[in-house]
């Protein structure tokens, strides 16, 4: 059994690419992944996120590079090895849970010692009822799965997972099948169930607020390539492409030119503010869903109209069009209803603009100086 050294990454791959005919599915994958956390695969459909999930199971085999767990290496293409999956100690929850519906709670959990073989009934239903009293469904043990609320079925699925005691659990996109409620509720249980039980996860989702609320780490993949690889944390202060901020929400992306000492909106006829990063006489900005706030335009906000308002529960998402920068929408929370079509004015703070500077954000200390926000 491979067992990873705390101090020694638990997954390591390194120039990983995958084949299928002639398209390249992954190009070039490196990353690491120490013991206890949670690496999230984030990106699109299409983005590589699920095929290199398959490739750590054992599922698929690379075409190049090559994959290490618990410090052994368990697929080489230049080496031609590969460990299939049944010897990589991993344990793997589905989307649609795949529970056998004529099997029992237990049973379902029990399912995969009984195919390991060479385990007495006794131990069987000694680690069943312990994987089963980790995810608190000891309870429901003789129960059928179609007798269980969803999140009580995902529950099944990971005491599965865990009864072989890998070392390594592998998601894939375990809470797509729900609807929007019951997976934003499961969001938070399944975070919490992951650290309480100190598992290693690789988690792979498309949504972003999952891969937030889960992952120690996020991959944001794009085009069979990790783009990006960092903490929740750093993604949202640093995303190291315009793209990546798009992707994740983050706020607006607007372009910028430089005229008259000032920076101004594309196309704009209202200053925005002097001075700021200037490496060219253009410039590509975020700006943070905080960073743009009402202000009357006779105190000097910005004459925009309204385009869109979408309540979201703690407030109404406004989305507006300044009036001098045809072609240019930027959004801000509102306490208040707005109607499409209302002239409204709009503050942008200058000290939560975060500059692109050839597709590289800036560090924190380049925002722009302590200025007035206009």
């Amino acid at each position: 059994m491979m067992i990873a050294s705390p101090s020694l990454p638990t997954i390591r791959a390194s120039a990983v690419k995958f084949r299928y005919g002639d398209a390249t599915i992954l190009d070039g994958i490196d990353f690491e992944l120490m013991r206890g956390k949670t690496l999230s695969l984030l990106g699109p459909s299409g983005c590589g996120k699920t095929t290199l999930l398959r490739l750590i199971a054992g599922l698929l085999a690379p075409s190049e590079g090559s994959l290490s767990i618990g410090g052994e290496i368990v697929a080489d293409a230049a080496q031609n090895k590969f460990l299939p999956p049944e010897k990589r100690n991993l344990g793997m929850v589905f989307q649609d849970y795949a529970l056998w519906p004529h099997l029992s709670v237990a049973e379902n959990v029990s399912f995969p010692l009984e195919m390991r073989g060479g385990i007495g009934k006794a131990e069987r239903e000694t680690r069943t009822l312990s994987a089963l009293q980790r995810v608190g469904l000891e309870a429901m043990r003789d129960r059928r799965p179609s007798d269980l609320s969803g999140g009580q079925q995902q529950r099944v699925a990971i005491a599965r997972a865990l009864v072989a005691e890998p070392q390594i659990i592998l998601f894939d996109e375990p809470l797509s099948n729900l609807d929007r409620e019951l997976r934003e509720s499961m969001v938070g249980e399944l975070a919490h169930l992951i650290a309480s039980l100190d598992l290693t996860a690789v988690y792979v989702t498309h949504d972003h607020s999952e891969a937030m609320t889960l992952a120690d780490e996020i991959a944001v993949m794009r085009g069979g390539q990790i783009v990006q690889l960092a903490s929740p944390d750093t993604l949202i202060e640093r995303p190291a492409t315009p793209e990546i901020a798009e992707f994740l929400r983050l706020g607006t992306i607007v372009d910028l030119e430089w005229r008259s000492s000032h920076w101004y909106l594309i196309g704009g006829e209202e200053a925005l503010w002097p001075g700021g990063p200037r490496h060219s006489a253009k410039a590509k900005v975020l700006l943070p869903l905080r960073s743009v706030t009402l202000r009357e335009i006779s105190a000097g906000g910005l004459p925009a109209i309204v385009l869109r308002s979408h309540f979201r529960g703690d407030a109404h998402l406004v989305t507006v069009q300044p009036t001098n920068a045809q072609g240019i929408e930027l959004q801000l929370l509102s306490p208040t209803r707005l109607k499409p079509g209302d002239m409204i004015g709009v503050s942008i703070d200058p000290q939560s603009v975060l500059w692109f500077d050839g597709g590289v954000p800036a560090s924190r200390s380049s925002r722009t100086p302590a200025l007035e926000p206009v």
